[in-house]
């Protein structure tokens, strides 16, 4: 598309992510030409333009990522014309993208944002994010891994420059398993038979979190669910579908026979049975290595990291939690100023190094690191190359995954869904019919064009 004013780069964008785009494509936000009063109906500020040649800016990016600070800092100190502010955002129950949403209707925007891949979507619905060909970040490409590029391509558009990804594995007290004879679950037959033994010594294998609908995916994920996708010129919607009942039966089966806790996991009763070690293992994702340091420092030296446990025996199916990218927000005068932060700060070397050490998640990013690089916290775990078996478990992600529209609010409707089947004792399959029922009506509501999977 060619540069047009604020207007008519959301006019464009409703066209390319219209049904003929989602028949291309297999995944654009279909049905948008039809939407009124998504966003901002006003020009939102001044149009894009190029930087003249001396002139100095400063672009606001929002993130929450730790020690982001310090890659910002070197991109300030060899960018005098370019300066970023950065100014961190909680991440705090979606608190983040409330603000951002609240500032596109604003019309005051910062010029980059952390956002993660499943909720891309939620920006475009608000038409607040630049469409990057413009700017030519299709001859970045090569320099991303090929699925986390993807989850920001709708139509012929590219939304954001992929940041990190969260593959998932499962943290292990090896020091408890070794002490009961429990060998690290190969399968989830295998997960379950280690959830009895570990109980009947008076501990815990895990928590099944009500409330963590991020990880909930994860495990649907795994097991070959497909939530979203299209139909010619409709979404389609299938959170209720085979794969995912299986996940849900399975994990309600743990929960009757009281064989897992059903706490939430990362708030403080869950931190202090992983510091006691009442709670023995955690489904987590590679980015969780900082969070067991910070939290259970008593425990360095004890626990390793193992593969997710396989639906079959000599299966390979991984999944991903987590994983974000950095935007450029529609309303930026210099978009291709911000773009090009953007690159520098996935791709390059010395940022990769500084954003490792903050523990961002697995690089989206295909050079400028080892594997090794990610064992920042090595003794920890007790000398095992432990990302390894992330990186495994990214080469295992199945990429066919797509996220659609109003996930944000299909994580809450998931823990609102299963906080009280578990209150009512109701299952979880009902669960996942409630959940299925809004969404469909949620991306109605938004004026798309729906067909439920």
């Amino acid at each position: 598309m060619s540069a047009n004013p604020p207007n008519d780069h959301r006019t464009g964008r409703r066209a390319v992510l219209g049904g003929s785009a989602a028949a291309a494509a297999g995944l654009a936000l279909t049905g948008m030409t039809g939407l009124t009063g998504c966003g901002s109906d006003g020009d939102g500020g001044d149009e894009p333009k190029g930087r003249k040649e001396g002139e100095k800016i400063t672009l606001t990016f929002w993130s929450w990522v730790p020690g982001i600070d310090k890659s910002v800092d070197l991109w300030n100190s060899g960018n005098p014309d370019v300066r970023i502010k950065l100014e961190k955002v909680s991440a705090v129950n979606g608190a983040q993208y409330a603000k951002m949403h609240a500032s596109i209707k604003a019309g005051n925007p910062p010029d980059l944002g952390q956002i993660e891949y499943p909720v891309v979507p939620s920006f475009l619905l608000d038409n607040g994010l630049a469409d990057l060909t413009k700017y030519g970040v299709r001859a970045q490409r090569g320099k991303f891994v090929g699925w986390q590029w993807q989850q920001s391509v709708f139509g012929e558009g590219v939304y954001a420059v992929p940041q990190a990804s969260g593959p998932m594995g499962l943290f292990v007290r090896q020091d408890l398993f070794d002490r009961w004879d429990v060998e690290p679950p190969a399968t989830w037959d295998d997960y379950a038979a280690a959830a009895k033994e570990i109980r009947r010594r008076g501990a815990w294998i895990e928590t099944f979190s009500p409330t963590n609908g991020n990880r909930f995916a994860g495990l649907a994920w795994q097991a070959g669910a497909s939530w979203f996708g299209t139909a010619g010129d409709a979404w389609t919607v299938s959170v209720d579908d085979e794969p995912t009942r299986k996940v849900a039966d399975y994990w309600e089966a743990l929960v009757r026979q009281k064989l897992v806790k059903t706490i939430p996991d990362r708030q403080n009763a869950w931190y202090k049975d992983i510091q006691t070690g009442a709670m023995t293992s955690w489904l987590g994702a590679s980015w969780g290595d900082a969070l067991l340091v910070g939290n259970a420092p008593g425990t360095a030296g004890r626990w390793r990291v193992v593969p997710m446990p396989q639906w079959r025996k000599g299966e390979a199916a991984y999944a991903n939690w987590g994983g974000s990218t950095t935007a450029v927000f529609a309303h930026s005068r210099y978009p291709k100023d911000a773009l090009a932060f953007a690159v520098w700060l996935n791709t390059d070397p010395e940022s990769i190094k500084l954003l490792i050490e903050g523990g961002y998640g697995f690089p989206a990013a295909k050079g400028g690191y080892r594997t090794a690089d990610l064992d920042v916290h090595k003794d920890f775990f007790g000398g095992q190359e432990y990302s390894s078996v992330f990186a495994e478990a990214g080469r295992g992600v199945d990429t066919s995954w797509k996220w659609g529209p109003a996930v944000d609010t299909l994580y809450q409707r998931l823990g609102d869904s299963f906080t009280e089947a578990l209150a009512e004792g109701d299952s979880f399959r009902s669960v996942l019919k409630t959940v299925q029922r809004a969404t469909v009506q949620d991306l109605k509501d938004k004026g798309l064009k729906v067909e439920s999977g």
